[in-house]
């Protein structure tokens, strides 16, 4: 049996932040005191470091189940599907439906439930449920849908991978600059011919980094200290990722038996510039091989880390040519891989 992704789309929103918006922001260390470099010191590193110039941020009255609704749609329309025939709706996120001012997520409906009520599906038999797995949630999304089609349960699953980061974002803290906002989409399905989800890996490593990522208050002391915003330990994720992730590529590869010459492109969670290309160079070095050129493409520059967004709205616009100097042809081989909060580990080895 043959499973494949069939159609894609993405929601790139149109607000856009550039990294000289955030000169007059107020950057505090963890314990509230204040930085001895300036903004432009800050930012120049920063840049440097995860190669962000800018992100892109939602509308206000969009919210994170809206940007997966559009994103959908574009999907849908690209299979040529009935969206009547979809079996299940997985959304992938972490932190519900936002809204800017408010310091509570809503996940009460599901994310993927909303999806359906603006998709206007009515067959009762279509069932909908989030994914909370962290930034690799819309790749485990999509190989829990090869699972469902795989044993009978279904034939057509929509996965759906959203976030609006920029709504829990500690304005005092400078990682605050990674996160954006952003939604991709895909439908999976049983083939007869083309594309095929060969192998895929997952971990969860919870002894000891279970923490790396999480929710808690503003460096800031004057702030609200009823709201909570994401934070992170940066370098201990860097490490973490540089060790994990190659060594999950590479199981993963090696299950589905191709060799890694024949990989064409390596779709991986756009975190920071600087740590995905080190997770590549890792994994290449497992095998004793250079890193080839072009191998992985990147938007992180353009868009900032949409979590759980940035594999699937990486891949669309890969898809449809819309990434300079970055095309799949039929019959490539694809990796997407991808490390986030948990700390979750995943990879997946598609033929294209």
């Amino acid at each position: 049996m043959k499973i494949a992704i069939t159609g894609t789309g993405s929601y790139l929103p149109s607000i856009i932040t550039t990294n000289e918006d955030f000169l007059n922001h107020e950057f505090l260390n963890v314990d509230g005191t204040e930085f001895g470099q300036s903004n432009e010191v800050i930012i120049e590193k920063f840049q440097a470091i995860t190669g962000i110039e800018e992100r892109r941020y939602a509308k206000t009255e969009l919210k994170t189940s809206d940007l997966g609704y559009l994103a959908s749609e574009k999907a849908i329309e690209d299979a040529g599907i009935d969206r009547e025939t979809i079996d299940y709706i997985i959304f992938a996120h972490n932190f519900g439906d936002l809204t800017k001012g408010k310091i509570q997520g809503d996940t009460l409906p599901s994310l993927a439930t909303r999806v359906k009520h603006l998709l206007q599906i009515k067959n009762t038999s279509c069932v909908a449920y989030d994914m909370i797995f962290g930034c690799p949630g819309w790749v485990e999304g999509v190989i829990q849908a090869k699972a469902f089609i795989q044993s009978g349960m279904a034939k057509t699953c929509l996965v759906i991978g959203g976030e609006t980061l920029s709504r829990v974002v500690d304005p005092n803290d400078r990682d605050s600059m990674i996160y954006a906002d952003g939604a991709g989409a895909t439908i999976v399905q049983q083939v007869e011919d083309k594309g095929e989800i060969l192998a895929h890996a997952s971990q969860t490593h919870a002894n000891g980094e279970a923490y790396h990522l999480f929710f808690d208050k503003s460096y800031n002391p004057e702030s609200c200290p009823d709201t909570r915003y994401i934070k992170m330990h940066g370098r201990k994720i860097y490490e973490f990722a540089c060790i994990h992730v190659p060594a999950a590529m590479k199981a993963c590869l090696d299950k589905s038996g191709i060799p890694i010459e024949k990989v064409k492109k390596i779709f991986i969670h756009q975190a920071n510039e600087k740590m995905d290309e080190a997770i590549v160079k890792r994994f290449y070095r497992l095998y004793k091989k250079e890193v080839p050129e072009n191998i992985m493409p990147m938007m992180i520059q353009k868009t900032g880390n949409s979590s759980v967004a940035t594999i699937p709205t990486l891949f669309d616009l890969v898809r449809k040519g819309e990434l300079n100097a970055h095309q799949i042809l039929d019959g490539d081989i694809v990796l997407f891989a991808s490390v986030g909060a948990g700390m979750n580990v995943n990879c997946v080895v598609y033929r294209y």
